[in-house]
């Protein structure tokens, strides 16, 4: 048998009383925010929302970016924008401040805006379907940065010379 069969045919241990799977937490925390589609959340930045994107650098690198959004890491989001922190953002000022979160394809983003709600962000919420619905809605982005072969680094007549 495979490691992978293997894997597949071990059982689970039987969860701790009161919690709860990943599929009833994020359908908890979509139940508690207003989400908005690319074309919605494209809108509400327009008129003065703040686009947030917590996908890593290297997500940001592969796939691009939205432009004019903050690039905020999902590890320091609510350090970031809680009020009463000291290592808050200078926008972060106000409980009404309207945050659009954006991840990749739209499920951290949704854990996200509920944690900034608990801060007491009330406005905050999420894309739904994230970056990659934002690209294929055919709003504005940049990149993604181009995976350069080391011969495209360098002008033509460097290459060329390089090759004799």
């Amino acid at each position: 048998m495979s490691q992978q069969a293997d894997a597949a045919t071990v059982r689970c241990p039987v969860p701790p009383p009161g919690s709860r799977g990943i599929d009833e937490v994020l359908a908890a925390a979509r139940a508690r925010i207003n989400r908005l589609d690319p074309e919605q959340a494209h809108l509400a930045y327009r008129r003065g929302a703040l686009l947030v994107d917590i996908r890593p650098v290297a997500q940001r690198a592969a796939h691009g970016t939205v432009p004019g959004s903050l690039a905020i890491e999902r590890n320091v989001l609510e350090w970031r924008f809680d009020p009463r922190c000291p290592a808050r953002l200078p926008q972060a000022v106000g409980y009404d401040l309207p945050v659009v979160i954006i991840c990749q394809e739209g499920y951290t983003s949704s854990l996200a805006a509920v944690s900034l709600q608990e801060l007491g962000l009330f406005r905050a919420t999420d894309v739904i379907g994230g970056f990659a619905a934002w690209r294929i809605a055919g709003l504005p982005v940049l990149g993604p940065a181009a995976l350069l072969r080391p011969s495209t680094l360098a002008p033509p007549a460097i290459a060329g010379r390089a090759s004799r």
